[in-house]
């Protein structure tokens, strides 16, 4: 369950923790971030003990190509079709 409380210009939302310490991001919050199911959340606690959240779009293997370097020759096109075949 989840419930939002409005103060002023700032929106407090609040959802439970589940089994497996799930919880649920309020579709107000969801829709005021644009957020989707393809997004990585970032968890970090700041100096003064607060929890930060960070939204990233989660990264696929075209995403990757090209954005890193190796010392062996990597084949990017052949691993990339290994990828779609799910191997």
């Amino acid at each position: 369950m989840e419930s939002l409380i409005n103060v002023g210009v700032n929106m407090i939302a609040e959802t439970n923790i589940y089994d497996r310490y799930q919880t649920v991001i309020p579709k107000e919050i969801r829709k005021k971030l644009n957020l989707d199911k393809d997004q990585v959340i970032g968890w970090d606690i700041n100096d003064k003990g607060k929890v930060e959240l960070t939204f990233r779009k989660k990264l696929t293997t075209k995403d990757m190509i090209g954005r890193y370097t190796t010392k062996k020759p990597f084949n990017a096109t052949k691993e990339l079709k290994k990828t779609e075949r799910g191997e």
